[in-house]
């Protein structure tokens, strides 16, 4: 007698699809931008009917928010295991540095930043991507404090939590035209020292 074929759960399925219509939609996002990007787009690629797309993400702007929402915050699950593999010591502050700029490269940053740009024009995806916004400066903000062992009880150190992460955003904008490795990480040695200064509560040179 021949055994039925074993069915995946359709839980498990619907797990599956989901998680690939997130990684997908990123791809595509950071590929053709949003103009591009629509939801017949990433169902192509990601092989699923356009149904299937709708039946987790009812609109477009559900779609793309939740992916770069997903895709973050399993990148800031990534920096924060490898900053608490940093070892103390006069290079920490640098290595934290670099850790942080990282996420302001690659797919996910330039998807991100298709997404935030679209959202200028548009009011609708604006209204969606304003909170994820905050929600994911917020997280970042954290991480960056916990990675720095930062006391922001001191005078100008939020203020140069925030100069960092403002520094890897510009960073990251700057290495979508052009990369040069060098200059990153000479600027990065540099903001590190400065940054040392105000966190151990002495006054900037």
């Amino acid at each position: 007698m021949t055994s039925a074929p074993v069915r995946e759960p359709r839980q498990h399925r619907s797990r599956v699809t989901r998680a690939k219509l997130l990684d997908t939609a990123v791809e595509v996002l950071a590929e053709v931008g949003w103009l591009g990007g629509t939801v017949t787009v990433v169902a192509e690629r990601a092989s699923v009917s356009r149904g299937a797309v709708q039946h987790h993400f009812p609109t477009r702007e559900d779609l793309f928010t939740a992916a770069i929402d997903h895709m973050a915050g399993d990148l800031f699950a990534r920096i924060r295991l490898d900053g608490a593999r940093i070892p103390p010591g006069p290079a920490h502050t640098e290595a934290v540095v670099d850790a942080l700029v990282s996420m302001f490269r690659g797919p996910l940053y330039r998807a991100a930043l298709n997404l935030w740009v679209a959202a200028v024009e548009d009011d609708t995806l604006r209204a969606r991507v304003a909170p994820l916004d905050r929600r994911l400066c917020a997280a970042m903000y954290d991480m960056a404090v916990d990675l720095l062992d930062a006391d922001v009880s001191r005078p100008g150190v939020p203020a140069a939590v925030e100069g960092t992460l403002s520094l890897a955003r510009g960073l990251g904008i700057r290495e979508l035209l052009t990369e040069d490795e060098a200059c990153r990480r000479a600027i990065v040695r540099q903001w590190a020292m400065h940054l040392d200064t105000v966190l151990a509560g002495r006054t900037p040179a």
